[in-house]
């Protein structure tokens, strides 16, 4: 079971939104699907859930063609939109019983059961979807969207609205479902994917600028390593005693006595940087090896042109 998508294009009017974008996502993956408003993380995942056409390119799910067999795709595929469309005039439970015949289930109360218990409603599930909090609303959708156990599962921004207990409840429940199933998600929250995903895509103005695994991402842009020291306030610094570490490239001054030495490369600098201080009789109150972040290459690939 996979996602395949080769030379993904949509163009809406004179704008394109998606420029020959291709990746893959296979079973047991828990994709992470990033990018900056706009830059067409929801076109993709409408596409790749027959909700809306591409303009060209193929999409394939499980080896179904999202134009040719959508029904088909549609049977495979668990889908949560953005906005989580619901019918809030209905209860929890009336609702998902409703979503499993829709679906043509084999014991429809029983799957009800099951997902109302995997996503915590238990205590809601007598209330009108409008009577709940936008948290429950989403492990609604959650619910809905799993009720058919899919291949697939396409999540569009999955944990919006939910509160930090929620948050881990419901990442415990995309890892399980990820052992089994492909799993693509997209969110703005950089937290989120480190603590989930085993790949990531990101996606700027339309086009792919990484598509990695998790691991390998820390090393995207090798030779931004740094290291922050704090110096007392009373030393006055010589910048000069330190130039002599040829693994430094640049170092910027900061507020309160503090500098930060950019590295080339993965050299670990600290002990020398540590004796040099010692010896020109600096007094350091801190020490920081920074750590290239999600966060930070989120910025470096979508803040360029």
């Amino acid at each position: 079971m996979s996602i395949e998508v080769k030379n993904l294009t949509k163009i809406y009017g004179q704008q394109k939104a998606l420029d020959s974008v291709s990746f893959t996502v296979s079973k047991g993956d828990i994709l992470g699907f990033l990018g900056p408003n706009g830059a067409g993380k929801s076109t993709t995942m409408k596409i790749l859930s027959c909700f809306i056409p591409q303009t060209s390119g193929e999409v394939r799910l499980g080896g179904y063609d999202v134009k040719t067999d959508s029904i088909e795709v549609r049977k495979i595929v668990g889908y949560l939109p953005e906005n989580n469309p619901l019918y809030k005039d209905m209860y929890i439970k009336e609702y998902l019983l409703y979503v499993a015949k829709l679906y043509k289930l084999d014991n429809p109360s029983a799957k009800v059961r099951d997902m109302i218990e995997l996503t915590g409603l238990g205590r809601e599930q007598h209330k009108l979807i409008s009577q709940i909090s936008k948290g429950y609303r989403q492990r609604v959708g959650l619910a809905q969207a799993m009720i058919h156990n899919p291949q697939i599962l396409i999540m569009d921004e999955p944990t919006s609205g939910l509160d930090p207990n929620q948050l881990a409840e419901i990442r415990n429940v995309i890892k399980e479902i990820g052992k089994e199933k492909v799993v693509i998600f997209s969110t703005h929250i950089m937290q989120e994917v480190e603590a989930l995903c085993n790949r990531v895509v990101i996606i700027n103005k339309g086009k792919i600028v990484l598509d990695d695994k998790i691991e390998q991402l820390h090393t995207v842009n090798q030779g931004n390593s740094s290291i922050l020291i704090q110096f007392a306030r009373e030393n006055q610094i010589d910048l000069n005693v330190f130039k002599k570490i040829v693994s430094i490239r640049h170092i910027n001054s900061q507020a309160d006595n503090a500098f930060e030495f950019h590295i080339a490369g993965d050299a670990d600098i600290r002990e020398e940087l540590f004796n040099l201080a010692v010896q020109s009789g600096y007094k350091i109150i801190r020490m920081e090896q920074r750590v290239l972040s999600m966060e930070d290459v989120f910025h470096e690939l979508t803040s360029k042109g």
